[in-house]
């Protein structure tokens, strides 16, 4: 396996670079967007039954104590509370939004190793061919051993940068719109806590 890593020539470096900066942020997006970790149920029934008794400061604390996404809007709600239905949900969205980033972590890298991972091969791919025609410059095609040295670098590298890319690419989309979906279901809950709040 190394000797195939070596044979790929120098752009296996930023291939391999690439491919553990790609695992880790899929393991860590996959610890980190776990629905139970972002959306905390038990959290949040405890702040309606503190509300439902008017106990506007227990249920904040709650809140401050434990410090999550959704914890955070519940907060920006609660502390909002004498404003009108209408602006609190207009709060609840701002404070969604601005929550975003933090589920998005890192996916912008992913994107870019998803995105980059195919040129570098391609790169690797150019500089083998060349390696290839200077072979068969110099020494005519009497030689195979040698020009299969070249070939060789340029499929190595080329099928590393897909394999790379590809399952990249894959992971990038479905965090992208497991976020999405975290953010529009935190959304309901905390609206239906704004409905509970008013009435």
């Amino acid at each position: 396996m190394i000797d195939f890593l070596i044979r790929g020539g120098i752009l296996m470096i930023p291939l391999g670079i690439c491919s553990v900066i790609a695992v880790a942020i899929v393991l860590e997006r996959s610890f980190s967007l776990r629905v139970q970790r972002v959306i905390r149920l038990d959290i949040l029934q405890r702040v309606k039954e503190h509300l439902s008794e008017n106990q506007i400061g227990e249920a904040m604390t709650i809140c401050r104590r434990h410090p999550s996404i959704m914890g955070r809007i519940i907060l920006a709600a609660i502390m909002n509370h004498d404003r009108n239905q209408e602006e609190l949900k207009i709060i609840v969205e701002d404070a969604g939004r601005q929550e975003v980033p933090t589920l998005d972590r890192y996916l912008g890298m992913l994107g870019t190793i998803s995105a980059i991972s195919p040129l570098l091969g391609l790169t690797g791919t150019v500089f083998g061919m060349i390696r290839t025609f200077a072979v068969i410059s110099e020494k005519g095609i009497a030689h195979p051993s040698q020009l299969a040295n070249g070939i060789s670098e340029a499929l190595i590298t080329t099928a590393s940068g897909l394999v790379i890319a590809i399952p990249a690419l894959i992971f990038y989309n479905y965090f992208t719109a497991k976020a999405d979906r975290l953010v529009l279901e935190i959304e309901k809950h905390s609206f239906r806590l704004v409905d509970a709040m008013k009435r």
